[in-house]
C-alpha cells in the first residue's frame, strides 16, 4: 500500500500493480463484412459464488474506475452520516445528464446542509446530454458548477463534511476526513489497497483500483443486507435510474431492462454491473471508446446468464455508409464465442 494513504484495514489485500496493462481484443468495429478497427480492453466476470467465471485481457493491473467509482463512495458518505435516501441518494452517486430534475435534486442536497451553491468545488461545465446541453446554449447560459454530471455527488460531499463538523473549504484535499473516510470504503469494498491517487475531472480524488476490485465491489453494494448503506445506495439506482444517469441514458437503460441490475459506467470506457445473486461484470475499454463499452458489457452480462433478450437494444449501435446501415461494433469471440461473427 502507498504509504501515503494509511487507511487500509487488517484485511485489505497488496494493492493491484501499476503497469501497461495486458488488454486483449474485447469488440471489433465491423463494415461491409470486413474488421475495419479492433477495441482492445479487459472483462471480469463474477459468478454467484464469487469466483472468475470469465477473464478477458488484464483484470488485476491497476486502473482508475472513473465514475464507476460513485457508487462507492455513495457508501462511504452513508456511513459517514449522511442522511439520504431514495432519489437524492441515486443523485450521489449520479454522472448526471443535467436535466432540470438533476439540478433541483443538487440545490435539495445543499439546502438540507443549509450551504449555497457557491461552496461546491467541482469544476463549471456544460450539462453532459446533448440535447440538454444545447438548449443551454441556446438559452445564452454559461458552463456551471450546478450543472457539471458530479454536482450530486460534490453537493453530497459538503452535506456529509458539514455533519460531521469537517472542513467545507477543502473537502476535496485526499487528506480531508471525508476523503479518507471515502479511501477506506474503497478499500473495504474493493477489498485490496488503494494504489494511486488522482484528481478526477471534476476535481475530485480519484482512486486506483483493479477491474477485479470494481467487480467485488459493485457485488457488496448489489447484495447487501437491506438497511445497510450498501443496499440503501442499490436501491436508490435500481429505483431512480434517470436520476443516477438521466434520461435516454444507456445505463439507466440497462437498469430498467435487468430486473435487479445496479450498473454504472465511467468516462474512458469503464463499465460495472452487478446483480443480487452476487453475478457481476466489470469493463474497461483500453482506447477509452464509449461506442464498444455497452455491446462489450452485454456480452458479459450474457455470460454471466441474463437472457440475451433482455440486452438485444445494446448490441450497439449501428454503423452507416451512405445513410444504410452496413456494419456495428460485435464482441470478440474471446467475449461471444456462440455468435457468428459478421465477417464469416
Amino acid at each position: 500500500m502507498n504509504p501515503t494513504l494509511p487507511y487500509g484495514g487488517p484485511l485489505t489485500a497488496a494493492a493491484p500493480v501499476i503497469r501497461e496493462p495486458l488488454h486483449a481484443p474485447v469488440a471489433h468495429l465491423v463494415r461491409g463484412g470486413v474488421i475495419e478497427g479492433i477495441h482492445y480492453g479487459s472483462v471480469v466476470v463474477l459468478a454467484a459464488d464469487g469466483g472468475v467465471e470469465l477473464q478477458i485481457g488484464d483484470i488485476e493491473a491497476a486502473f482508475y474506475p472513473r465514475s464507476a467509482l460513485k457508487p462507492v463512495q455513495a457508501v462511504a458518505m452513508l456511513r459517514a452520516g449522511l442522511p439520504l435516501d431514495g432519489e437524492l441518494l441515486a443523485l450521489t452517486a449520479a454522472s448526471h445528464s443535467g436535466e432540470e430534475r438533476h439540478l433541483a435534486g443538487t440545490r435539495r442536497i445543499l439546502e438540507s446542509a443549509g450551504l449555497p451553491e457557491g461552496r461546491l468545488r467541482n469544476i463549471p461545465d456544460l450539462p453532459f446530454d446533448p440535447v440538454v446541453r444545447d438548449t443551454w446554449i441556446r438559452d445564452g447560459r454559461l458552463p456551471s458548477r450546478l450543472a457539471q454530471n458530479c454536482s450530486g455527488k460534490h453537493a453530497a460531499m459538503l452535506y456529509t463534511a458539514h455533519l460531521n463538523d469537517w472542513p467545507l473549504d477543502d473537502y476535496l484535499d485526499p487528506a480531508h476526513p471525508l476523503q479518507q473516510a471515502i479511501a477506506a470504503t474503497v478499500e473495504d469494498l474493493t477489498g485490496q489497497a488503494v494504489a494511486q491517487v488522482t484528481v478526477d475531472g471534476c476535481g475530485a480524488p480519484l482512486f486506483s483500483v483493479s477491474l477485479h476490485g470494481l467487480a467485488r465491489a459493485a457485488v457488496r453494494i448489489a447484495t447487501a443486507v437491506p438497511g445497510t448503506p450498501e443496499a440503501r445506495v442499490a436501491d436508490a439506482m435500481r429505483e431512480h435510474a434517470e436520476m443516477a444517469s438521466g434520461s435516454g441514458r444507456d445505463v439507466a437503460a440497462l437498469m430498467r431492462a435487468v430486473p435487479g441490475l445496479i450498473a454504472k459506467d465511467g468516462f474512458e470506457g469503464v463499465q460495472v454491473a452487478a446483480l443480487p445473486d452476487g453475478r457481476a461484470v466489470a469493463v474497461k475499454i483500453a482506447d477509452g471508446a464509449d461506442r464498444a463499452r455497452v455491446p462489450v458489457a452485454a456480452a458479459a452480462l450474457a455470460r454471466a446468464g441474463v437472457d440475451p433478450a433482455a440486452l438485444a437494444e445494446f448490441a450497439g449501435a449501428p454503423l452507416l455508409g451512405g445513410g444504410a446501415v452496413v456494419g456495428r461494433v460485435h464482441p470478440a469471440r474471446a467475449l461471444d464465442p456462440l455468435s457468428r461473427p459478421a465477417y464469416a
